[in-house]
């Protein structure tokens, strides 16, 4: 397969391929001749493969926005008119070596830098400016990472399958490794480095020992060489009792110390193969999955054996605190808090503790974790969901940045106003020295990479995030569309409208006032009456409780008492159903069918008015497409308005469900000024069962 960069898809029969760096030519006359004045040449003087990526990359992206092929050299001396890279003493911290500086100097555009990585990074920033058709005059961008460790997780399998893949199956060829190597591996590099990720875990969190085995650490080894010339490191998932079921151990007690010297031992096998490995993401004690607990040993004491495993190399360990116990009495919202804040200060200085954004499980709206702020001893690390599990999958299109902006600008008030979960997790806040935030990544074998086109705007939004969580999720829209799919300013304006109102669209069908996990089985279908589980937090009436009374989950003293996990500040934002902003209110408050809400209607009726209006607003949605029809590429314009009328149709089928379901609960009629359904609740049950089958 050829790449996208030497063979670029024609620009009226655009696949979808490229991504973002599609390097359409320069369409303004004036800012062309500007840009020829520096494409004489390119200086770079260093030997290293990331600087060589980058100034390939240059070289590519010039070929194509101006029609030039700019020659290499090693130094500038007195020549002007090119572009030059300058790598400085390095000076800083982690994150100031990887940034960059791009400004004229004596006649030239300087993209100065540290580090190789920042070099890379520069000239993407670069690319990146040109492709939007900026002037170079008085160009000046200086720009740092925020957050050291910024990473995608994948959660592919080794039988080609991805958990929570909706774009068809995994990149990596297992079976093909080490022998092929896909080209595709290079510009997924190219992809991601163009938004600063500096690290990748290739499998599941679900592990399998299959990857600790030598067979796959050399299969892997291969695509670390791939992904090391953009400066991306490649990290595993491990499985916690491989010491048992590939070395034959005994068990994988974390005190044990043969346990202990088989980790040593695989780590050492592991770093002779691949020298830059970037360390362990672990699952573990979750869901089934072993762990420390298995043999009554703490979360630290699993984490500390691998990072002792890890003390003479550079690796990290990334244990995720996504774990909740099987317990009818509990409220699964404060599992993750009352199992980590304990372990405070007791972890390794190489563990990083990674949280999800919310307390549930990546819902399309959910209160930021309380674990956040609470852990002031242990660093903790972002873990946002790229891949629409709860979404609609690759069917509808939610821009998640306002997702991703409204936790990282939460405030949890642990130090005070201001103490944002941004700040917690780039360090700011408790003086972390290792800082991560991690997107389970939404890309697959299919040709455009992540199914929905749209959906490709998730995965940029992600790394310009991690990269800099100041950006707005408004600037992000406006410079994905301008690079990926049109530069016309009537059409962008479109398209960026409809992508910033998306998920709350979405909320509106799916999920709206606070209700959570309406759904179970394949987490597409609408189940909101699913109340049969292996265990109760795996049915949906566990999370709605919908009664004859009224609808929602309390929380507050009377409840579960979820709230005290917040600070004094925050809970009272959230304590009072008749102070609590709607979008929260059933997330916390168990609530009476004919209440009245800030809005002027009781809660049934508020309920039925968004569950419409969100239904109905996908149809907004097909407008704002249509409008910009004509300047958009005739296959990708297809390919959206085909998905947005399944979103139509399942839009209208959530808001069925979820109507007709509570109405057995309300007894109430819809309102007056909304048509009823034309279908009862029987046959929207027998339509989901469909999903359910074998």
């Amino acid at each position: 397969m050829a790449t996208f960069a030497s063979n670029p898809t024609a620009p009226e029969d655009d696949d979808g391929y490229r991504l973002w760096l599609r390097y359409e030519p320069v369409t303004n006359a004036a800012i062309k001749v500007e840009y020829l004045k520096y494409a004489s040449f390119i200086a770079n003087t260093e030997k290293g493969e990331i600087t060589g990526s980058a100034l390939k990359e240059l070289q590519t992206g010039l070929k194509q926005l101006i029609g030039k092929r700019v020659p290499a050299i090693t130094t500038a001396g007195s020549r002007t008119g090119g572009v030059v890279f300058s790598l400085k003493p390095a000076t800083g911290d982690s994150a100031a070596k990887e940034g960059y500086q791009i400004q004229p100097v004596s006649g030239n555009i300087v993209i100065s830098a540290q580090s190789e990585r920042g070099i890379l990074y520069g000239t993407f920033a670069l690319l990146r400016h040109m492709q939007m058709q900026q002037p170079l005059k008085n160009l000046r961008i200086s720009s740092t990472p925020k957050i050291r460790y910024r990473m995608l997780n994948h959660w592919d399998n080794t039988d080609g399958t991805i958990e929570r893949g909706y774009a068809g199956g995994s990149i990596w060829k297992w079976y093909e490794l080490p022998e092929r190597v896909d080209p595709r591996y290079e510009d997924y590099a190219r992809a991601n480095a163009s938004l600063g990720i500096n690290g990748t875990v290739l499998n599941n969190v679900n592990a399998s020992a299959r990857f600790m085995s030598q067979e796959y650490i050399g299969k892997v080894a291969a695509i670390a060489n791939v992904l090391r010339k953009y400066g991306i490191k490649t990290y595993l998932s491990v499985y916690f009792a491989a010491p048992k079921t590939l070395g034959g151990l005994a068990g994988s007690d974390p005190l044990d110390p043969n346990v202990r010297a088989w980790w040593a031992d695989k780590v050492a096998e592991i770093y002779k193969t691949i020298p830059d490995f970037g360390g362990f993401l672990v699952k573990a004690n979750s869901e089934g999955e072993p762990g420390p607990q298995d043999y009554g040993r703490t979360h630290a004491d699993g984490a500390n054996m691998l990072a002792a495993a890890l003390k003479p190399y550079d690796g990290i360990v990334v244990w995720r605190a996504f774990v909740y116990k099987a317990d009818p009495d509990a409220d699964r919202f404060k599992a993750a808090y009352e199992e980590f804040v304990p372990l405070d200060g007791q972890f390794d200085p190489k563990v990083i503790v990674q949280v999800k954004n919310g307390p549930i499980d990546f819902q399309p709206r959910e209160p930021f974790s309380p674990l956040f702020g609470n852990m002031p001893k242990t660093p903790l690390g972002m873990e946002f969901q790229i891949t629409q599990e709860y979404l609609g999958f690759a069917a509808h299109a939610v821009y998640e940045a306002p997702l991703f902006k409204e936790c990282l600008e939460s405030d949890t008030w642990v130090n005070g106003q201001g103490s944002t979960v941004a700040k917690v997790i780039d360090g700011s806040l408790h003086g972390y020295e290792r800082t991560l935030i991690a997107g389970v990544a939404n890309t697959g074998s299919d040709r455009n990479w992540t199914g929905h086109p749209l959906a490709q705007a998730n995965w940029y939004a992600f790394g310009r995030l991690a990269w800099d969580h100041q950006l707005s999720a408004e600037q992000i829209a406006a410079e994905w569309t301008q690079l990926t799919l049109t530069r016309q300013i009537k059409s962008r304006e479109h398209i960026v409208k409809m992508m910033l109102r998306s998920r709350e669209i979405y909320i509106g069908y799916n999920t709206p006032l606070g209700l959570s996990r309406p759904w179970m089985g394949v987490h597409f279908a609408p189940e909101p009456w699913q109340s049969r589980g292996a265990r109760p937090d795996w049915t949906a009436t566990y999370y709605h409780r919908a009664d004859s009374a009224g609808l929602g989950f309390d929380r507050t003293t009377s409840g579960s008492n979820a709230l005290s996990q917040y600070r004094p500040q925050v809970q009272a934002q959230w304590n009072d159903p008749d102070k609590t902003p709607l979008p929260y209110l059933l997330w916390f408050h168990h609530v009476s069918w004919n209440k009245k809400l800030g809005s002027g209607r009781t809660l049934w009726d508020e309920l039925c008015h968004r569950l419409y209006s969100g239904a109905d607003s996908v149809s907004w949605m097909q407008q704002q497409w249509e409008l910009a029809r004509n300047d958009l590429d005739t296959r990708v314009y297809a390919d959206v308005a085909g998905r947005l009328k399944v979103q139509r149709r399942e839009a209208i089928w959530w808001r069925d469900a979820w109507l007709l379901y509570l109405q057995t609960f309300s007894r109430q009629p819809v309102p007056a000024s909304l048509t009823p359904p034309d279908r009862t609740l029987e046959e929207v049950k027998k339509s989901v069962n469909i999903y359910l089958m074998r």
